[in-house]
């Protein structure tokens, strides 16, 4: 996650003003637009950044999951769920992201 936070702290400093309203509609969507629950929701951003092959996502993701009360079962979970839909090498990738964080 070095990398993108490296990336990320240029981008933010380069353009803070659009930075700000990323951050604020991430903030809407993940904390106001629905009823879900916490760690609902970083599990599926789990599946989304893996099933789209974000790596850098997928490890912050994770780590949020984590944070949010996620069982490794569950976030191991979450990716087997995208095999039928992107299949078995993209679950691969992000199951080995998964494995390198643990």
């Amino acid at each position: 996650m070095k990398e993108m936070h490296a990336a990320y702290k240029m981008f933010k400093k380069e353009f803070p003003y659009i930075d700000d309203a990323h951050e604020a509609l991430g903030k809407e969507i993940h904390e106001k637009a629905g009823p879900l629950p916490d760690k609902c929701r970083w599990l599926i951003k789990v599946a989304v950044s893996a099933a789209s092959r974000h790596r850098l996502a997928l490890e912050t993701h994770i780590a949020k999951a984590r944070e949010a009360g996620a069982t490794d079962a569950e976030i191991k979970h979450a990716l087997l769920l995208i095999i039928q839909t992107t299949g078995f090498p993209t679950f691969m990738e992000a199951y080995s992201v998964f494995k390198n964080m643990s």
